[in-house]
């Protein structure tokens, strides 16, 4: 290992190792919040105002933190050629003016709480974080597109990630929604992918979401309310399109959670100041009402779809074809080998296959699935809903994830109208196959990507556990 690479791994272990969780003093603002791990997950519940549930966040993950925020930081100076320091600004002269001041609070008091904890990031760190998929994938682009053509260092075009349906009426085996999905994205971020918030805010509806430590929305967008409102998006592959003067993605979608009654009520939080950062197909759904909608969130297009007897599947090809011809280029809905357009095949494969049998435990077996429909045959690779990129010579290249290319599927959620109505979901971490990714050996294989060393780690594979809001250990 390279000395600059070890001296990386042994600062990141030396600072987690250094965080101690007992506090001498029990700050005021932790009341009510704590922390637990099952299944390969960590449960954290958090209440209160902005700024508690940001302390509370802050303190309880501070380690998790830390850790996350150095993959991000590797990645993103890794794949834009600029510093951290550059998405630091950005995050403040960008983002920081667009975001409501509830969830200003919130990101502060993250800021606030690992700082009790002793860890050496501040507000912009945190809203760097927050903002990175945006930043990185959209605004970089942006620039280099636009600005920056000559010099320009990253492709113009946003990658997808995710696989997901959401089904109700005679699709189903109880006519009520059934709604599921994984989770696509480097392995790095997919380890520590695995958080469970229970959020209880003072105003609002109480979610339960999966996501990531630091991040203040899902992010990869798996959670329900108590009204009833069950949500889960993949993002739009090669999309393109910024505007700096809107309000950030991740504000949007914690704030669409957070406040929506309705389908009606989701769908126009996350349309009003769409900046066209982190592009996304949404899967919606409304336990009270049975229906369900797709809202396919572009910046120029934005079109809607709802039914309450059907289904919809997402993986990150575009739907709309005004959005395919104004917002995505180069994109070819035709391209039966491409990875999004593969796995859009094995999903209405399986939606005819199990027409009126859809139900939980089957939605668990779809995100396992390995079916290649490019192939024709079982394999785990980029082309299969559970994906194993990692397994592909050629990789994804619309994308820019080149061959054996440690990514892909690194969990699973599902959840019916049943289990929403309790406040309740099913998660799988790690690939939702059961297949482990061992880092050690994969390094020694594929040096190309030693670069990730500092950051690269074992992605264990756990157990389908079911958490509920208010559940203790």
């Amino acid at each position: 290992m390279p000395a600059r690479v070890l001296r990386a791994a042994v600062a990141v272990s030396f600072l987690l190792s250094s965080l101690s969780f007992a506090s001498s003093v029990k700050d005021p603002r932790l009341e009510g919040a704590y922390r637990f791990e099952r299944g390969g997950w960590t449960y954290v519940h958090l209440q209160g105002s902005p700024e508690q549930i940001g302390f509370q966040h802050g303190y309880l993950l501070a380690p998790e933190i830390a850790d996350f925020f150095h993959v991000l930081k590797v990645e993103s100076e890794h794949s834009t050629h600029r510093n951290w320091e550059f998405f630091r600004k950005a995050g403040r002269t960008i983002l920081w003016p667009h975001i409501d001041p509830e969830y200003q609070e919130e990101l502060q008091g993250i800021a606030d709480g690992i700082a009790a904890r002793g860890v050496n990031l501040d507000l912009w760190d945190i809203v760097a974080m927050n903002g990175q998929i945006e930043l990185t994938e959209y605004y970089v682009p942006w620039l280099d597109k636009n600005e920056h053509a000559a010099n320009a260092a990253s492709d113009p075009r946003a990658p997808g990630n995710c696989s997901a349906f959401i089904a109700t009426g005679s699709y189903t085996k109880d006519g009520e929604i059934v709604i599921a999905h994984n989770n696509w994205s480097s392995y790095a971020e997919g380890a520590r992918w695995v958080i469970v918030f229970d959020i209880q805010p003072a105003t609002g509806h109480r979610i339960l979401m999966d996501g990531a430590p630091g991040l203040i929305t899902s992010q990869d967008d798996f959670g329900i309310n108590d009204a009833g409102i069950m949500v889960t998006e993949t993002t739009i592959s090669q999309f393109v399109g910024w505007n700096s003067n809107g309000i950030p993605e991740f504000a949007r979608s914690r704030r669409a959670l957070q406040y929506a009654d309705s389908i009606d009520d989701y769908v126009a939080i996350m349309r009003k100041g769409d900046n066209g950062g982190y592009a996304n197909d949404w899967l919606i759904g409304d336990r009270k009402t049975g229906e369900i909608a797709y809202l396919e969130l572009g910046l120029q297009n934005t079109p809607l779809w709802r039914k309450k007897d059907g289904y919809f599947i997402s993986s990150n090809f575009a739907r709309d074809p005004a959005l395919i011809r104004d917002e995505t280029e180069g994109f070819d809905p035709t391209d039966e080998s491409s990875s999004p357009n593969a796995r859009h095949i094995r999903w209405l494969q399986l939606m005819q296959e199990y027409k009126g049998k859809i139900d939980v435990p089957l939605a668990e077996q779809f995100l396992a699935d390995h079916e290649d429909t490019f192939l024709k045959e079982k394999v785990a690779d980029q082309r299969s809903l559970c994906g194993h990129v990692d397994a592909a010579k050629d990789g994804v290249a619309i994308w820019d994830w080149g061959p054996y290319y440690p990514g892909g599927a690194v969990q699973g959620k599902a959840a019916d109208s049943d289990m929403a109505a309790k406040m309740s979901f099913v998660v799988h971490a790690g690939h939702p196959c059961g297949e482990n990714f061992l880092a050690k050996p994969f390094l020694a294989a594929h040096p190309e990507y030693a670069w990730q060393a500092p950051i690269l780690k074992d992605m264990i594979a756990g157990p389908w556990t079911v958490f509920t809001a208010g559940a203790q250990k």
